[in-house]
């Protein structure tokens, strides 16, 4: 018929067809799970040094810390539970201490970061890591790691 007009027919979509598809989750990188020795061989000396040390360091306050690159850096567990990382950028070095940020005496004002889930103290040397202080602060991410 003229003059009548029909209703439009509607494609018929169901909800899931309106939603994006999921994203894929990456695939998790090459290195992760892998030996810690690898990361460090690969620095450059200026930073090998720095990370070297630090490593030394975290053994001496949790002999029993786990090792392996995790995210592309140096991650040390207890008991699957975080303790501490290290990563190494263009011109210095990170020491991530996880724990609350009040949780880590710093009277000399070394560390930085305020998220709640650690503090890092950045090195561009081996004559500015202060030994003390740090063994100090790895002492008290191991306790809180063993807590968990």
């Amino acid at each position: 018929m003229r003059g009548v007009s029909q209703p439009k027919k509607r494609a018929n979509k169901s909800k899931s067809s309106s939603k994006k598809p999921a994203a894929k989750k990456p695939a998790p990188r090459a290195d992760y799970g892998a030996p810690v020795d690898g990361f460090f061989s690969r620095k450059p000396p200026h930073l090998r040094s720095i990370l070297e040390e630090l490593r030394k360091l975290i053994g001496e306050a949790a002999p029993d810390a786990q090792s392996s690159i995790k995210w592309g850096m140096p991650f040390y567990t207890l008991d699957g539970a975080m303790m501490c990382a290290t990563s190494a950028h263009k011109s210095h070095v990170n020491l991530v201490l996880s724990g609350p940020p009040d949780a880590f005496n710093d009277p000399a004002g070394r560390l930085s970061g305020e998220g709640k889930t650690g503090r890092h103290l950045k090195l561009t040397t081996l004559d500015e890591l202060p030994r003390d202080a740090v063994r100090g602060w790895l002492r008290t991410a191991a306790e809180i790691a063993r807590r968990k």
